[in-house]
This record gives C-alpha cells, structure tokens and sequence, in this order.
C-alpha cells in the first residue's frame, strides 16, 4: 500500500530553519514526479515546490530564493529545506507523489512560523 509520510515540522521564529521529510513506502519512486504544497486556514491548498524525476526543481514566486527542494532515491526520501521563513509560511505541509497513473498525498505535518 502506497504510503506517503512527512515530518519535521515544528514551531520556529521569524528568520528561522526546518527541513521537513516526506519518505515514500511505494515502488519505483525514481520514476515519480515529487512535490511539496502547503495550505494555510482558510485558504487553498497551493503548490510550493516541485522535483521531476530527472531533477528538474520548480518554486512558487513566494519561496524563490528561501527553500529548496531535494530528493534522494535511494532513501525513497524528498526533502524541503526551508530558510529564511516568514509568518506567511505558517501552514500544514504536504507532500505529494505523482505517477503516470495516480496522485498520492501524504497526511501533513504542520509548519508554525511566529513573528
């Protein structure tokens, strides 16, 4: 059963680090496209980030410059690096796996940035 687990969140102050982990139990994770979207209350779940499997790395304007997003296949293990975080950050985390055939989300892990 394809499972999809993150961690690392945490509470942290303005100007503040996390890495947060996202480790997939399915097969052939190299050949998956990975991503990180956030959703803050009230608001729509959006996009952060996103690695092919070929490398290839996407950002939203709002994180450019401040996270970073990394994969390591050997580990079925994507990573998101965050620097530099703001209040607007505050939101659950999630990290999602598409194949050709499905999209697989993991169950969040919350991100708390205080000013």
């Amino acid at each position: 059963q394809e499972q999809l687990v993150e961690s690392g969140g945490d509470l942290v102050q303005a100007g503040g680090s996390l890495r947060l982990s996202c480790v997939v139990s399915g097969s052939m994770f190299s050949r998956s496209t990975m991503g990180w979207h956030r959703q803050a209350p009230g608001k729509q779940r959006e996009l952060v980030a996103f690695i092919t499997s070929s490398g290839i790395t996407n950002y939203a304007d709002s994180v450019k410059g401040r996270f970073t997003i990394s994969r390591d296949n050997a580990r079925n293990a994507v990573y998101l690096q965050m620097n530099s975080l703001k209040p607007e950050d505050t939101a659950v985390y999630y990290c999602r796996r598409t194949t050709p055939l499905y999209v697989y989300w993991g169950q969040g892990t919350q991100v708390t940035v205080s000013s």
